[in-house]
C-alpha cells in the first residue's frame, strides 16, 4: 500500500494555500494543486524532496529556478507567485496551475502537427525565451517536455515554457554566496537537444537554446529528430560535426515550404554565431513562412557561412538517455495538469570517452603532403 503523501490536505504558508493532490512526482521533488482560499483560485505548489535538503547542488538548483523565473513576466513562460521555505524547512515555490500536456505528449498522442499549427507554437516560446536572454538567463534544457500546450486567451495551443532548473543566468541575476552549479566543461542538459557548444561542454549563449528549439521544431513537424542516433554519445556526435536530415527527406511523401528548410539550416548551423542573432529573430523568420514569404526579410541580416566542427573536445560529464526515468516527472492518476511544472528536469550526466579525431586528419593531411614532397624530389633527381 502507497504511504499517504504528509503535505496532501495540509495548509501551507499561514493558511495561504491548502495542498489538495499530488499531479506529479519526480527525483527532485512533488508538484502539487493546492487551492488559495483568498483569490478563490489554484495554484501549483513544487516542493523539493525533504530527503535532498542537505544536498546543497540541488538546494542551489532548486532556488536558482524559483528565482530565475520569478524575474520573467512574459505571458509564455510559466509564472512564479511565490517561493522559499516551509516552517519545516521545506523549499517550495508556488506558480499558475496549468491544465493540459506537455509538447512532447501532445505530438506522441497526435503526430507529428502542420507547419500551421507547429510555428505559431514555438514562436510563442521564442517570445518567452527572448525575455529571459535578454535579462542574462538561458535556459539550457529546452525539450518538448519543456513546453507545455494548455487553452488560454482563445488559443488552443498556448504554450508554457518550463522548468528553468538548469538555467544559467548572469552574475548580475546571482545572489551573493550563490552556488555555480554550471561551469564550462561540464556537459547537462538532454542529449537528443543539445547545441554542439553544449555538448563539448563551452560557454553558451543565446544561440543554444535556439539551436534546442530547432530540434524541437524539427521532431514536432516530423515526428523524428534530424539524426539517427541510437545512444546518447551518438547524438552527441551528431549535434556535434554531422549534418541534420533534410526535412523533406525525413518523411516520404511530405514536402515542406522552401523558406523552412532555410531557417532550419541557420538554426541548426554548428557555429553558434551562424545561427539567428536572438530567439526573437527565429521567431519573426517562422512568421515569415507562415506569411507564404519566399525569403526572409533582410532585418534578420545574411546567413553566416558555417563550418561543422569535427573535433569533440573534452566531455566532462555523462549524459543519461531522455528516456531515463532519474528525474522525469511521472503523472500521478487525476487531471491531465500532468507533472507540468515539472518535478524536476533530469540533470543528465555521463563522460563520453574522449575523441581525437582533428588530430588523426591532421597527421594524416601532414604524411600526404609530405609523401608528395618526396615523389617531386625523387623525380627531379632521376630527371637528372
Amino acid at each position: 500500500m502507497r504511504p499517504v503523501d504528509p503535505f496532501i490536505g495540509r495548509d501551507i504558508l499561514d493558511g495561504q494555500f491548502k495542498i489538495l493532490q499530488k499531479i506529479g512526482s519526480g527525483g527532485m521533488g512533488s508538484v502539487y494543486k493546492a487551492l488559495q482560499p483568498a483569490t478563490n483560485r489554484m495554484v501549483g505548489v513544487k516542493i523539493l524532496h525533504p530527503k535532498l535538503a542537505n544536498r546543497k547542488d540541488l538546494v542551489s538548483r532548486f532556488r536558482r529556478e524559483a528565482r530565475a523565473m520569478s524575474h520573467l513576466s512574459h505571458p509564455n513562460t510559466t509564472k512564479v507567485f511565490l517561493y522559499g521555505a516551509l516552517d519545516d524547512g521545506s523549499l517550495y515555490i508556488v506558480m499558475e496551475f496549468l491544465d493540459g500536456k506537455n509538447l512532447n505528449q501532445t505530438v506522441r498522442t497526435e503526430g507529428p502537427f502542420p507547419v500551421a499549427r507547429a510555428l505559431p507554437i514555438l514562436i510563442q516560446v521564442c517570445g518567452a525565451l527572448d525575455e529571459a536572454h535578454k535579462v542574462g538567463i538561458i535556459h539550457r534544457d529546452m525539450k518538448p517536455e519543456n513546453i507545455f500546450l494548455c487553452q488560454q486567451d482563445g488559443l488552443r495551443d498556448y504554450a508554457k515554457v518550463l522548468d528553468f532548473g538548469l538555467a544559467k543566468v548572469t552574475e548580475r541575476e546571482m545572489r551573493p554566496g550563490s552556488l555555480i552549479l554550471t561551469q564550462e566543461g561540464m556537459v547537462f542538459g538532454t542529449p537528443e537537444f543539445m547545441s554542439p557548444e553544449q555538448a563539448q561542454g563551452r560557454v553558451l549563449t543565446p544561440a543554444s537554446d535556439i539551436y534546442s528549439l530547432a530540434v524541437i521544431l524539427y521532431e514536432v513537424l516530423t515526428g523524428k529528430l534530424p539524426f539517427e542516433g541510437k545512444t546518447p554519445l551518438e547524438y552527441i556526435q551528431f549535434h556535434v560535426n554531422a549534418k541534420p536530415i533534410p526535412l523533406n527527406d525525413r518523411v516520404p511523401g511530405k514536402q515542406f515550404p522552401p523558406l523552412l528548410a532555410e531557417v532550419m539550416d541557420r538554426a541548426l548551423a554548428k557555429k553558434p554565431e551562424a545561427r539567428f542573432a536572438s530567439a526573437a529573430d527565429f521567431g519573426a523568420a517562422m512568421q515569415a513562412i507562415l506569411d507564404g514569404r519566399t525569403s526572409l526579410p533582410r532585418a534578420l541580416g545574411p546567413a553566416v557561412e558555417d563550418v561543422a566542427t569535427v573535433n569533440m573536445g573534452t566531455l566532462k560529464a555523462a549524459v543519461p538517455p531522455r528516456t531515463a526515468a532519474t528525474e522525469t516527472a511521472k503523472s500521478e492518476p487525476g487531471p491531465s495538469a500532468a507533472s507540468v511544472l515539472a518535478a524536476g528536469t533530469p540533470s543528465r550526466g555521463g563522460a563520453p570517452p574522449r575523441t581525437r579525431w582533428g588530430q588523426l586528419v591532421g597527421i594524416a593531411a601532414l604524411c600526404l603532403f609530405l609523401g608528395a614532397a618526396l615523389v617531386v624530389v625523387v623525380t627531379q633527381l632521376t630527371a637528372k
